[in-house]
């Protein structure tokens, strides 16, 4: 089967070569892997996909690495669940929530991490780093031991404990930063060529777009390859998205679905809002946003590198981007635990509580089929769910936690 063909940059359109280490264009413009759509589309059928892997790894022929290559710890092929009880609720008929909190390490970042680290390990990466607001470091930490790479991560102080004890567990090494994740990125960006890091940042590299990408194709096969009316996607550093928009350029291209697209509906906190406030201004980028903040750590981007490719598939796909409060998430979070069993993110959440807004609102409809992606496992947040159900220890000998906390 073939393999990528190109590297382009997504702003100039200058190539590199497949088969190179890349970050990004000289103009500083992301990279975006390119295949032989074409001669693809004649040797795998659709038909071909139900054969593979339950994994995101059943989509290969369109992803970069070489088979022998792949550094997998069973990522993708998360259920697609419909919840009735919180549609009948909320007012929408066809309701779907894709929890990628079922991927290992606990969030949809196993993607992404999956497919870079296996592109590292081809091309002879011997160290990498990565600046994280969580859920990226403990994937990248967790793929590196697999592939037996030296992991450097750099995240913010107050990043959730879940995070900073898996990354110590997989053998990482940790700095934490006293600011935000744009301070971690810039330590990566100053240490790296001196250390000799690989430095696989959001869109800095490749390679995870073209695993996050999976999400894409495995929502258009799980129903019938009819896409859906609506995408909800909470947007961080919005790669997600972008990779899903892409999965389904290809996925016209190579002739599995129609032309008709979702409205692309990008969440975020409203401490935390540079895309929103971007697109209600028309402007084509966003700013820095200042004094970010919000209990949802992965939303906590004051500024993303790929702002340009969030907005452009908002805007094509007739979306919006729409931003909750952290006690509106919090709030649907419960509430989606609750009806469904899904104990989301507060990243997740913050879907719940937009498309509350959305109906109410009549940008969507009660009958229009909707999918909301939780990006992660609320067991990672217990910092966040504690504000609504505080628990306190009533001496020594009662420690949060029973017998196997040390006494």
């Amino acid at each position: 089967m073939p393999k990528a063909t190109r590297l382009e940059c997504s702003l100039c359109k200058q190539t590199y070569p497949a088969d190179q280490v890349a970050n990004l264009c000289t103009c500083g413009g992301p990279l975006l892997v390119r295949f032989d759509l074409d001669t693809l589309r004649h040797r795998w059928p659709r038909r071909a996909v139900a054969s593979g892997p339950a994994s995101m790894w059943r989509y290969a022929p369109i992803l970069p690495p070489a088979d022998a290559s792949i550094v997998t710890l069973g990522e993708g092929w998360t259920p697609l669940v419909r919840t009735k009880r919180l549609g009948a609720r909320i007012g929408a008929d066809s309701l779907w929530v894709k929890d990628e909190g079922l991927n290992p390490t606990g969030s949809f970042k196993a993607r992404g991490l999956s497919c870079a680290v296996s592109m590292c390990a081809e091309l002879g990466v011997k160290k990498v780093a990565i600046p994280s607001a969580g859920n990226a470091a403990s994937a990248m930490a967790a793929y590196a031991a697999a592939a037996g790479i030296e992991a450097h991560i750099f995240m913010p102080r107050d990043v959730p404990q879940a995070n900073f004890l898996e990354c110590k567990a997989y053998g990482a090494r940790v700095t934490l930063v006293d600011g935000l994740i744009s301070d971690c990125g810039r330590m990566v960006a100053e240490r790296g060529p001196i250390e000799g890091w690989f430095d696989v940042s959001t869109l800095k590299e490749p390679y995870r777009i073209e695993g996050k990408k999976t999400m894409g194709y495995e929502v258009a096969e799980q129903m019938g390859w009819e896409l859906p009316d609506a995408i909800f996607y909470p947007t961080g550093g919005g790669v997600g998205m972008i990779g899903m928009w892409k999965a389904f350029d290809e996925m016209e291209k190579l002739g599995w679905i129609g032309s008709r697209r979702p409205k692309m509906i990008a969440v975020q906190a409203t401490g935390c809002a540079p895309i929103v406030r971007a697109f209600e201004e028309n402007e084509p980028r966003s700013r820095f946003f200042d004094n970010a903040h919000t209990v949802a750590a992965g939303l906590r981007v004051p500024k993303a590198l790929g702002d340009f490719l969030v907005l452009q598939a908002v805007r094509e796909s007739h979306g919006i981007a729409i931003a909750v409060t952290d006690d509106e998430m919090l709030t649907a979070g419960v509430q989606l635990a609750s009806d469904e069993g899904v104990y989301a993110a507060p990243e997740g959440a913050a879907c719940v509580a937009a498309l509350e807004k959305l109906l109410a609102s009549g940008f969507l409809k009660q009958t229009d089929r909707i999918v909301l992606y939780n990006t992660g496992s609320g067991l990672k947040y217990p910092e966040a769910y504690s504000t609504r159900f505080p628990r306190a220890a009533a001496s020594e000998q009662d420690k949060l936690g029973g017998l196997i906390t040390p006494r």
